[in-house]
């Protein structure tokens, strides 16, 4: 009768040998998967950089009438949507290139395009004062705007806990909520503007351009929103 016994004298030297090599070739496939997942998140924060210098030249652009500032700063907002769309346009290429699943791709690549639409809007917002050239700028005009630059603050203190969900799974919802808060804040003030103006402006050419100007504002905190949506959606599948 043969025994059941393990025998290991009986291994093949060359199939051990072969199992250890396919071994350490898992482990550097997968070793390159995280690491390549990591090298996305600084991609994010250099995103959420452009949007905080953006959203700045904006604030700026709300505290003067000097229409020589207007367009310096129009143009150094410009720059950073430039810079935006080139920084997106290279993540989209190295997501396809890498081997991610489809699900991380997917929310990686609906965070960073939420982004580069926000930083279009405030690009928006910037070239409806040159558009419009507006007698004044009323505070309201300058309080959303300051809304506006501090969804920014938010979105890139997220970018920055991004890297370790597990961990900082609390911090980045924080800043959801505080964006969330946000955008109600804008929509309290654009409200507010609207019976404003139409109150008190009694040159109709002067009342739509602040119209179209505060809409374009408006529409900008709106975007900063569906960033925070989609980092919503992922934190849900990373936890799900």
């Amino acid at each position: 009768m043969h025994s059941c016994r393990y025998d290991g004298s009986k291994i093949n030297p060359i199939f051990d040998r072969f199992i250890i090599e396919r071994i350490m070739k898992l482990k550097r496939l997968f070793g390159r998967l995280f690491a390549r997942r990591r090298r996305f998140v600084p991609v994010l924060a250099q995103q959420a950089t452009f949007l905080q210098h953006a959203s700045e030249a904006l604030c700026a652009m709300t505290e003067t009438m000097d229409v020589s500032k207007w367009r310096r700063l129009e143009k150094e907002v410009k720059i950073c949507e430039v810079q935006g769309d080139a920084v997106l346009a290279d993540l989209q290429e190295q997501l396809y290139e890498n081997f991610m699943t489809s699900i991380r791709r997917s929310d990686m690549q609906s965070i960073a395009m939420s982004i580069d639409e926000f930083l279009d809007h405030i690009n928006d917002s910037a070239k409806s004062i040159l558009l419009y050239m507006p007698e004044r700028i009323d505070p309201h005009i300058r309080d959303i705007a300051q809304l506006i630059h501090a969804d920014a603050d938010a979105i890139r203190n997220m970018m920055h806990y991004i890297g370790n969900m597990k961990k900082n799974y609390t911090q980045i919802l924080m800043q959801c909520d505080r964006i969330t808060e946000l955008e109600h804040a804008a929509d309290d003030a654009f409200a507010e503007y609207i019976g404003f103006i139409f109150t008190k402006e009694s040159n109709p050419i002067e009342l739509i351009k602040y119209k179209n100007i505060v809409e374009a504002f408006e529409a900008t905190t709106d975007a900063a929103k569906r960033v925070s949506d989609s980092v919503r959606k992922m934190i849900m599948r990373y936890f799900d």
